[in-house]
């Protein structure tokens, strides 16, 4: 969809050009220990009855200080992982993302828009969002300006779940522990925001080489992982031009490496309206999307995507289980073999169906609303449990 630009207004300079009055009311700066969604680490497997790699390994092999934990092949099939969960539909996931662009260019005001979606839980251009508590860490920015640029925004409508920062430590002073206090008051938290990567990393002599970019990158996406939430962290583009957008990005290529992916707006002219928007991710596809800057109400409208969404195809086994469920029965429990009793054209063996469903949790719960929880097998049997969950809000 194509959207028209209307008169030119005024906006406020996105620079932190003013002091920042002392406000006496304040929202401290982990989470729920159950979102972690470390997929590296099998032992912290959600399936409960995984005992995980040190558990294949000796008493005295796993004790040894510094020993390499394993798992086989047959395990790692065994173990259901908990889903990595979108913010957006094929745009945005959980974890650990850069969002590039030139000085100016209107990043901050594209991560205002964001923010709001998911704070309301309103869809972004053909995007559905699902609904949290967003922090955003405007470091370059003071809450007067904040205040001027969402309402000309959003006009009077506020959401109590969104909540900003004009200050924050670096890394190494404890930004972590910022960040899990307000995760510890704010467990449906979905999305943090940092705006920009510059103002928590550590000035040093190394830091702008391949290891401390890769270092300060990883070191959140750990964090990321560690509480299931997506962290979004704003850089700038370097000047040299390139024939690969994502080469622009300031820095070394160990920002880019550590991430799960990354965001870059680039315009051919400052002047100009349009803008485009690459994106590369471990789990969405690749997209480059147009997008139109509205200046009178300072938001970025959807014109056009020059690469469509990829949808995997429909798989007769999940449609089959899917099937099974519904609002008069909501849930279903039994051993992969009772299911299959009551699905008997899918002609499978029972450790086949399985280990389907085991490979299928995140789709399953993200294209059918269905969670699937395998039980801690007994000596004789393993119960799955199917739950019909309702649509996030």
């Amino acid at each position: 969809m194509t959207e028209t630009i209307k008169t030119t207004a005024s906006v406020s300079s996105v620079g932190a050009d003013g002091a920042q009055p002392y406000v006496k009311k304040s929202n401290e700066i982990i989470a729920n220990p159950q979102r972690q969604i470390n997929l590296q680490a099998a032992e912290k497997s959600t399936a409960g009855h995984f005992s995980g790699s040190a558990a294949a390994q000796s008493p005295g092999e796993s004790a040894r200080s510094g020993s390499l934990h394993t798992v086989s092949m047959t395990e790692l099939y065994d173990t259901v992982y908990p889903p990595r969960e979108p913010v957006a539909d094929g745009f945005l996931y959980n974890g650990i993302y850069l969002f590039v662009g030139a000085p100016k260019v209107g990043k901050s005001f594209f991560m205002a828009q964001l923010a709001y979606h998911v704070a309301m839980g309103i869809p972004l251009w053909e995007y559905q969002v699902h609904r949290g508590t967003v922090l955003y860490l405007a470091l370059e920015d003071d809450y007067a300006r904040l205040q001027r640029r969402l309402s000309v925004m959003f006009g009077v409508e506020s959401a109590d779940n969104l909540f900003f920062a004009t200050q924050a430590k670096t890394l190494n002073e404890g930004l972590d522990q910022q960040l899990e206090e307000f995760l510890k008051a704010h467990t449906d938290a979905r999305l943090i925001i940092i705006d920009t990567l510059q103002k928590v990393r550590e000035v040093g002599g190394d830091r702008y080489s391949y290891a401390s970019d890769y270092e300060i990158v990883t070191r959140l996406k750990a964090f990321s992982d560690k509480y299931g939430i997506c962290l979004l962290v704003v850089h700038h583009t370097r000047k040299l031009e390139s024939d690969d957008s994502f080469d622009m990005i300031s820095g070394t290529n160990g920002l880019l490496g550590a991430a799960d992916g990354a965001f870059i707006m680039q315009k051919k002219k400052r002047t100009d309206n349009t803008a485009v928007m690459d994106i590369v991710g471990r789990d969405q596809p690749d997209q480059e999307l147009t997008i139109e800057f509205d200046r009178e109400q300072c938001v970025w409208k959807f014109q056009k995507a020059e690469t469509e969404l990829w949808k995997a195809p429909s798989d007769p086994a999940l449609e089959a289980v899917a099937g099974l469920l519904s609002p008069e029965m909501p849930e279903w429990s039994g051993t992969s073999s009772e299911l299959l009793e009551r699905l008997p054209e899918l002609g499978l063996r029972p450790n086949t169906l399985s280990r389907k469903l085991n490979f299928s949790k995140e789709r399953l719960r993200n294209e059918y609303g269905i969670e699937y929880e395998p039980q801690p097998r007994t000596s004789d049997k393993r119960v799955l449990v199917l739950k019909l969950i309702r649509e996030w809000e």
